[in-house]
């Protein structure tokens, strides 16, 4: 089976006011030195992942560097990083290369650098069309930058674009919200991904939020309600443009010669259990336990890097020190974790989970344990059951965290949402 590769690059012009991300704004004199660690991290993956217990495939049919704001390095940074890729792994002649981009930062320079590295794909963070709005949070760019970049972006061979849209942004409104889902429908690009905004204490939005503050617009943020109309609004009107939605906050148009849709092959890996490996701060991974673990009933190994940059660069140059670093975060996953994995995370996709093929990996009186706790949510009208698979709802969209929750082992915790 062929992996995912992911790559953080945790470095950004500005740091937007939602942000929850490890990323921030750095000195471009830690950029070189990052992408040195990086690659050294690539060279030494191997011996790494023996050491963690995982399988490291030697194939690769997805590459995604994310952020952050992996269009602020250097066209050179970037090629060797990707380089480096190639060097140590099997990448596929028709690999997906994806590369996160905020409009404004697609110079002449860094466009002909991601042809030149292969790239194939661009996931531009547009946020909203609407240029308040953008501005309000952080964002550098307007409409204008963003339609520009489509373009040249087309007109260079990368015709894979994906554009974020956040539900939820201060100031924004119904009518803003249709406008901004109305410009992405126009540019016809194969694939939205629409987030509802998180308020947690880990930006400064959510932060003032929390707190009941006016900084950072905080004061102008739409409530829940409004926020959840929003997301259902933009489900309605994407499908309706042609734009089918295939995950939770993931929606692509069909493929125009062949069958399925332009999806985010890398992405797709985390939902389906696929292994992935990750590079460079907070980048997460998981692979397969290798056989060792796997006697022990071992299915599958997960680990990270630390969040910090400062932590992360303190293993410069020592696969040892690396391995150290990643075990003090690894996790075993056991058939039971791996079930409840494959619910929560199957339950993201549209098309939801096959009972029986779970049941033909972990066994039928295992799966079958968790048939009182479906009948509950589907009579809440939080799944709905057809022929042994099972799907999310609309309104189970909306409370999925919870969902989720009712599929954990800890039975005591659970509750099902009203």
């Amino acid at each position: 089976m062929s992996q995912g590769i992911y790559i953080s690059v945790p470095f950004c012009r500005t740091k937007c006011s939602f942000c929850n991300f490890a990323s921030g704004v750095f000195s471009h004199v830690v950029f070189d030195r990052y992408v040195q660690q990086v690659c050294t991290d690539v060279e030494s993956s191997a011996g790494v992942a023996q050491e963690l217990g995982g399988v490291l495939e030697a194939g690769v049919d997805s590459i995604y560097l994310g952020g952050g704001t992996p269009s602020v390095l250097e066209p050179d940074q970037l090629r060797r990083m990707l380089q480096a890729v190639r060097n140590s792994f099997d990448v596929e002649r028709t690999a997906e290369i994806t590369v996160e981009c905020a409009p404004g930062t697609i110079t002449d320079k860094i466009l002909e650098g991601l042809l030149d590295c292969g790239v194939n794909r661009v996931s531009l963070g547009v946020q909203s069309f609407v240029d308040k709005e953008c501005s309000f949070v952080g964002r550098l760019h307007t409409r204008e930058i963003t339609l520009a970049d489509i373009v040249r972006l087309r007109s260079a061979g990368i015709g894979n674009i994906s554009i974020d849209l956040i539900a939820g942004l201060p100031h924004q409104t119904e009518e803003s919200w249709n406008f901004s889902l109305s410009e992405t429908l126009a540019t016809g690009v194969p694939h939205v991904s629409v987030y509802m905004l998180e308020v947690d204490e880990d930006s400064r939005l959510g932060n003032e939020l929390l707190a009941g503050g006016s900084r950072y617009h905080a004061h102008f943020v739409p409530d829940d309600d409004l926020i959840a109309d929003l997301y259902l609004t933009a489900c309605e009107r994407l499908e309706k443009g042609g734009v089918q939605q295939y995950e939770i906050s993931n929606f692509a148009r069909p493929v125009t010669h062949g069958i399925g849709l332009h999806d985010s092959r890398h992405n797709s890996k985390y939902w389906t259990r696929q292994p992935y490996i990750g590079f460079g701060v907070d980048a997460h991974s998981m692979l397969t336990a290798a056989p060792g673990l796997k006697a022990r009933g071992i299915d599958a190994v997960r680990f990270a890097t630390p969040d910090s940059l400062d932590e992360y660069s303190s293993a410069t140059d020592k696969s040892s020190a690396r391995a150290q670093q990643l075990l003090a975060s690894r996790t075993l996953i056991d058939a039971q974790a791996a079930l409840e994995e494959s619910f929560f995370l199957g339950l993201r996709l549209d098309r939801g989970v096959s009972l029986r093929e779970l049941q033909g990996k972990f066994g039928k009186a295992v799966v079958d344990g968790y048939r009182p706790i479906i009948a509950e949510l589907v009579e809440a009208g939080l799944l709905e059951s057809a022929v042994e698979s099972l799907r999310l709802t609309p309104r189970g969209r909306l409370l999925s965290n919870e969902v989720f929750g009712q599929f954990l082992k800890d039975a005591n915790a659970r509750t099902t949402p009203a």
